[in-house]
């Protein structure tokens, strides 16, 4: 159906120029060493022993990660762990599941197909797609379009994605996959299996390692598939973004499994909690943002809604996790300036473990919701509309990218940083209205 853009984009989006953020009022100026003055990120993202890329789910809005991954692969920064629920978790296998030479492109040819509607709609959209070239950009267009694209997604399906079933699934009751879901998956596992290299996943090709998100559905428990622990194909990366009731459980080993996201949609948790413990550069790409405006109407409840329930208290969990790497630096520093035998060995037994002496630098990147998306926005597919968010994406990261100091290895005693760019624009607007 019509995308929510009413010129076509190019095939390679490319970021508007965007001037550089100052430093947001009243904030301390980053310290970097005189080895680091001069490094680029790429150089920076060296110091680490682990770069890994942190995918959440959001749908259609997943266009967003690859134009962050982009503009990472232009800059020559090469993730070597791809974390991913849902969409995200897709997105992770694609890369994971391919030579860097060729990711991008196998992203393009990933989202190009997912973003067609199926059958006779797809001659439908590209005639609307023509009809809205000659029209001006303007806001009810877009939201009309949008709506459009979300409405053909429910109504048909999408290519190489899913399809509606022909039978209503309250119409069955024997427990299959039919009667517990509105769509059959099975042609995404073909595409899967078309343009992902799984014995390169399952080989570590270049040390690089995979790890998708499900949740397992008799224990209500989140369930993350690890390349570094067991072999994984197709079914893996479908369980993990079976969202019910839309799609169908997928079984694996006998216990079946819907979307990680019905648990957490933040698979940062996984990062934290991996042994052993490395110095970590973690750059996470959120489709949901947690913050937003008071709802006017029901529209807006419903998107509101969605935005908390799957930002997955992503904020939280940062600060969660940045507090207890910092307890963990705390005991670790505590038992070596201990005398020997001033614990017992039972209390130093316990807290040997806790201990930790490894650095984390969390780069957040956030989308930003346009004013016409609405609460479908996740399901509005659309060529126009990847191709827009795709180039936020980009965007978002070579703005990420000017600011080196974003990059540079937290010190031992620091533990933990983050950084956001969002934030640094946040506070300068915030500056310039207090000024004002």
């Amino acid at each position: 159906m019509p995308s929510s853009r009413s010129r076509p984009a190019p095939s390679r989006p490319r970021r508007a120029a965007r001037r550089r953020p100052a430093t947001a009022a009243g904030a301390a100026a980053p310290t970097r060493s005189a080895s680091s003055a001069a490094a680029t990120p790429a150089e920076l993202a060296r110091q680490y022993q682990t770069v890994a890329l942190v995918l959440q789910g959001g749908g259609a809005l997943g266009a967003y990660q690859c134009g962050v991954y982009e503009a990472l692969h232009a800059a020559g920064l090469r993730p070597d762990w791809f974390v991913g629920t849902s969409i995200g978790a897709f997105n992770a296998a694609l890369l994971a599941g391919n030579a860097p030479e060729r990711r991008v492109d196998r992203l393009h040819e990933f989202w190009d197909t997912i973003c067609e509607p199926v059958g006779a709609a797809a001659a439908v959209a590209a005639g609307v797609r023509a009809l809205l070239a000659w029209q001006p950009a303007n806001q009810p267009l877009g939201e009309w379009a949008n709506s459009m694209g979300a409405l053909g997604a429910l109504a048909f399906g999408q290519q190489g994605f899913y399809r509606l079933r022909p039978l209503s699934p309250f119409l069955l009751g024997d427990g299959g996959a039919a009667a517990t879901s509105f769509y059959d998956t099975a042609p995404l596992k073909a595409t899967l299996e078309r343009l992902i290299d799984f014995d390169r996943i399952n080989a570590r090709a270049d040390g690089v390692r995979l790890t998708v998100g499900a949740a397992e559905i008799e224990t209500g428990n989140d369930h993350y598939f690890d390349s570094a622990r067991e072999r994984i194909g197709p079914e893996h990366l479908m369980a993990s973004g079976a969202l019910p009731p839309a799609f169908p459980a997928i079984e694996i080993g006998g216990r079946h499994y819907w979307d990680g996201g019905v648990v957490s949609n933040t698979p940062l948790e996984r990062v934290w909690n991996d042994r052993p413990r490395r110095d970590s550069l973690v750059l996470q790409v959120d489709l949901w943002s947690a913050r937003g405006a008071l709802p006017a109407n029901m529209i807006d409840v419903l998107e509101r809604q969605k935005d908390i329930q799957y930002s997955s208290r992503t904020r939280l969990v940062t600060d969660h996790g940045a507090r207890l790497q910092q307890l963990r630096l705390a005991i670790a520093q505590a038992l070596a300036q201990l005398p020997e035998g001033a614990l017992e060995p039972r209390l130093r037994r316990a807290l040997e473990p806790w201990a930790c002496t490894q650095v984390f630098n969390i780069v957040h990147l956030i989308y930003q919701a346009k004013p016409y998306e609405a609460q479908f926005k996740d399901y509005a597919f659309g060529l126009g509309t990847q191709r827009e968010h795709w180039a936020d994406g980009r965007a978002d990261m070579e703005q990420t990218l000017e600011h080196p100091d974003f990059f540079v290895k937290p010190a031992p005693q620091q533990g933990v940083t983050t950084h956001d760019v969002h934030r640094i624009v946040a506070a300068r607007r915030q500056h310039a209205r207090a000024a004002g």
